[in-house]
């Protein structure tokens, strides 16, 4: 068997899902989407380094995207797509992906399948931004549309504070800020893959923003009611992630938010406090999917998952 491993920088977490599934007998293949290019010559109608011409791999690990123009985004999750209508199985999916690189698609989703999330604003424009921040009684956090790990996050108390449209590329994504005790201040992070919660942490940090790359610690962590876990698959369920890291919040009562939902997570900070190997475990849960795909007869699978 053959998987694609997708990702635009080799990491050792990335090493270490290929070391995974070459353990259980797979050839890995890694390139980057950017590297990756469509070709109507091509039998399959792409040319993938490292494969033959016209040869696909038998599934597709997306570990990660690297950030591009919005033609380049495009054209990337584009040969996803592809790949999914030739029948290969791609885990996360271009749909998936596209979901959760979109904040406000995220929590639109999470809102209609019914699951506790903050009240949540996307508008253009900041005259339609300070209408927001002008009706709601409490401060408001502003987050990039397309961001990850903390960077661009600011709280908005005000309309004085709202920054130039320029500087958010005209889009004002505005979601409630929940309040919760702190100095330390923490929240959850939560890795979900097949339905299953493989490991959990607690992230605590001085900051509000409590990102381990801004200085919040990692604690391992076990739920003792299961609440979180629920959420947390839930989450993953709402936006289609075969796997995914889930953000969830606690505020001052102990009622919990989900904020967030990665479809490319990075776990780093959760390795170093839990005992499960992550990489292992997603490369496990990977194989017996595809088992599973495979006793399946064809005319009972998805859509997505045949031409």
């Amino acid at each position: 068997m053959k998987v694609l491993v997708v990702n635009d920088i080799v990491t050792n977490r990335s090493r270490g899902l290929a070391v995974a599934l070459e353990r259980r007998g797979c050839e890995t293949v890694t390139a980057a989407l950017s590297e990756i290019g469509f070709d109507t010559g091509s039998p399959s109608g792409l040319a993938i380094p490292g494969l033959g011409a016209g040869e696909l791999p038998d599934a597709v690990l997306v570990r990660s995207v690297a950030a591009g123009s919005f033609e380049a985004i495009t054209r990337r999750l584009g040969v996803l797509h592809a790949l999914a209508r030739l029948g290969v199985p791609v885990w996360n999916s271009a749909q998936a992906i596209e979901r959760c690189v979109d904040k406000s698609m995220t929590t639109f989703l999470l809102q209609r399948a019914g699951l506790p999330t903050p009240a949540t604003f996307a508008v253009e424009g900041r005259d339609a931004a300070q209408a927001i921040v002008a009706h709601e009684a409490g401060p408001l956090v502003l987050k990039p549309l397309f961001g990850a790990q903390g960077r661009g996050i600011r709280l908005v108390r005000s309309t004085e504070d709202l920054p130039p449209e320029a500087d958010v590329s005209g889009v004002y994504y505005l979601q409630r800020y929940v309040p919760r005790p702190g100095p330390p201040f923490r929240d959850y992070r939560v890795f979900v893959c097949a339905d299953r919660v493989l490991a959990m942490m607690l992230r605590r940090g001085d900051d509000w923003i409590t990102n381990i790359n801004r200085g919040a610690t990692p604690e391992g962590l076990v739920s003792p009611d299961g609440e979180l876990e629920k959420l947390a698959i839930a989450a993953a369920r709402a936006v289609g992630a075969d796997f995914a890291g889930v953000d969830i919040l606690p505020d001052a009562e102990g009622r919990l938010f989900i904020l967030e939902v990665n479809s490319m997570p990075a776990w780093s900070g959760l390795q170093s406090v839990v005992a499960v190997d992550i990489a292992d475990a997603i490369a496990e849960a990977l194989l017996d999917f595809l088992a599973a795909r495979a006793d399946t007869p064809a005319s009972l699978l998805p859509a997505s998952a045949a031409c």
